[in-house]
C-alpha cells in the first residue's frame, strides 16, 4: 500500500510525540520506500506549489516534510546536484529543532548526515569534468555546523546529551576533509574536542565511533610522519573493527604494514591470504626483507611506486629500506660466526653481492649508520678498517629499540 503524503505528516507527528529517533531517521531517509512513494504522488513538485501543506504540523517539521518531497524527486530521477542542495536545506531546517532539544533525535541526525555527504560525493561525481563541484566541501561545513550543536549542549540529561553524537559527527566531517583533500582542516575539530573538558570519555561510546574516530587519528599522524602515535591508533582501529568490515581491515592494513616494518614486524602468510591486493603490493617487500635483498627491494620500490604514492606510504616504505640493510648486516655477523669483530671489507663485499655496487667509503657510511641508529651496537676502527661489536646483544631486535619509529 503506497504510503500518501497526509500519512508522511502522520507518521512524523507521531514519532515526535513519541520521541522515537530511530523512526524518525528512517522517514527522513532519501531512498527509504516511502520516499519513492512521495516521489510518485507529486511528479514535479515546486517549494510553492507544495506550501499549501505549511502549518499541517507543528514547525519546522511542516517546512521539513516539504523539503523531502523534493529532495526524493530529484534522487528518483538521479538529479543529484539538485538533491544535494535541497538536503542542505532539510538539514539546516532539522538543527533548527535538533539544537533545542535533547538527544533523542541524534539517530534522525545521523541519517541526514550520512545521506548529506553521501548525495554530495554522488554531485561531484556527476558534475562535469571541465566544472568544479564543492559539494563535499559544502557538507564537511555544514556537518561541522552540526558538530557545534552536539559538542555545545548544556542542558539536555547526561543521557539524552546531544554530546553523545559528537565522535560520529566527527568521523563523518574527517571522512569529508579527507574526501576533498582538505586535511588540515582537521585541527580544528581536533582542537575544539581538547577544549570542551566535559565531553563524556571516548571509551563510553559506542565502538564503531570510537574505531572510526581513531583511525583519523592515527591517520592524520601517520601523514604527519608521527608514526610513534599512528601505530597504536591504527592498531585500535584494526582490532576493534567489525569483523565483517573487511573493506575497513584492508584501508587500516594498508597503512598499519608498513609502520610495523619499522618495528621488525612483517605480516603472516594467513592475514595476507585473507587481502590478496595488500598481499600483491607488499608480498616482495616482505621477501626482500626476510632475506635482507636490498636490490630486490629497490626493484620493488621502484615497480610499486606509482600506487605507493597514490595511497600516501610511499615514505614510509622507502624508510623501511635500513630495516633491509640491517637484515643483510646481520647476516655478515651470522656468517662470521658471530664474533664481535667484523671488517669493514665483508660488510662492503655484502653490499656488493646484494647489488649495491659502492665504494668501500661508503659501506662504511652504511655501517655508522646503522650504530647511530641503533640498530648495531658498537663502533668502527678507522685505523683497521675494523666494527667492533658488542659482546652481549650486538644486533638488537628492532622492536626493542628506544625509538623504532625515529627517523633522525
Amino acid at each position: 500500500m503506497p504510503v500518501t503524503y497526509s500519512q508522511f505528516l502522520t507518521h512524523i507527528a507521531s514519532t515526535l510525540r513519541d520521541e522515537n529517533g530511530i523512526d524518525l531517521a528512517f522517514l527522513v531517509h532519501p531512498t527509504s520506500p516511502h520516499g519513492k512513494d512521495l516521489a510518485r504522488e507529486f511528479r514535479n513538485p515546486t517549494r510553492q506549489s507544495l506550501s499549501r501543506y505549511e502549518g499541517a504540523i507543528e514547525s519546522p517539521w511542516d517546512e521539513l516534510a516539504i523539503q523531502y518531497v523534493l529532495v526524493v524527486t530529484h534522487v528518483s530521477k538521479q538529479r543529484y546536484s539538485e538533491a544535494f542542495k535541497e538536503h542542505s536545506q532539510l538539514v539546516n531546517l532539522f538543527l533548527r529543532f535538533f539544537t533545542v532539544n535533547s538527544g533523542w533525535t541524534l539517530p534522525a541526525l545521523f541519517e541526514m548526515l550520512r545521506d548529506l555527504r553521501d548525495l554530495a560525493f554522488d554531485a561531484d561525481v556527476q558534475a562535469d569534468p571541465g566544472q568544479k563541484s564543492e559539494c563535499m566541501e559544502s557538507a564537511a561545513r555544514l556537518i561541522s555546523k552540526a558538530f557545534s550543536s552536539c559538542i555545545t549542549d548544556r542542558t539536555s540529561p547526561y543521557q539524552l546529551s546531544r554530546k553523545w553524537g559528537v565522535y560520529y559527527v566527527v568521523g563523518l566531517v574527517l571522512k569529508s576533509y579527507f574526501r576533498v583533500r582538505r586535511i588540515s582542516l582537521s585541527k580544528n575539530i581536533l582542537r575544539a574536542l581538547e577544549a570542551n573538558r566535559d565531553i563524556p570519555p571516548l571509551q563510553e561510546y559506542p565502538k564503531a565511533h570510537q574505531v572510526t574516530y581513531r583511525y583519523y587519528l592515527g591517520m592524520l599522524s601517520f601523514l604527519n610522519e608521527d608514526y610513534a602515535k599512528a601505530e597504536p591508533e591504527l592498531t585500535f582501529a584494526f582490532y576493534n573493527c567489525h569483523i565483517d568490515a573487511h573493506n575497513n581491515h584492508e584501508r587500516i592494513l594498508t597503512y598499519l604494514i608498513p609502520l610495523r616494518f619499522l618495528r621488525g614486524h612483517l605480516p603472516s602468510r594467513e592475514l595476507l591470504d585473507r587481502f590478496p591486493v595488500l598481499d600483491q603490493l607488499y608480498m616482495p617487500f616482505i621477501t626482500a626483507l626476510r632475506k635482507g635483498d636490498i636490490k630486490g627491494f629497490d626493484a620493488a620500490l621502484d615497480r610499486s611506486e606509482r600506487r605507493l604514492v597514490d595511497l600516501n606510504v610511499w615514505l614510509t616504505v622507502e624508510h623501511a629500506r635500513e630495516i633491509c640493510i640491517r637484515g643483510l648486516f646481520r647476516r655478515v655477523w651470522v656468517a662470521s660466526q658471530k664474533g664481535n669483530r667484523i671488517p669493514i671489507a665483508m660488510f662492503h663485499a655484502a653490499l656488493r653481492i646484494s647489488g649495491m655496487d659502492v665504494p668501500v667509503e661508503e659501506a662504511e657510511c652504511l655501517v655508522a649508520n646503522m650504530i647511530y641508529k641503533g640498530y648495531m651496537r658498537g663502533y668502527i676502527s678507522h685505523e683497521k678498517q675494523m666494527v667492533v661489536l658488542a659482546n652481549n646483544n650486538a644486533l638488537p631486535r628492532l622492536a626493542d629499540r628506544q625509538t623504532p619509529f625515529a627517523l633522525y
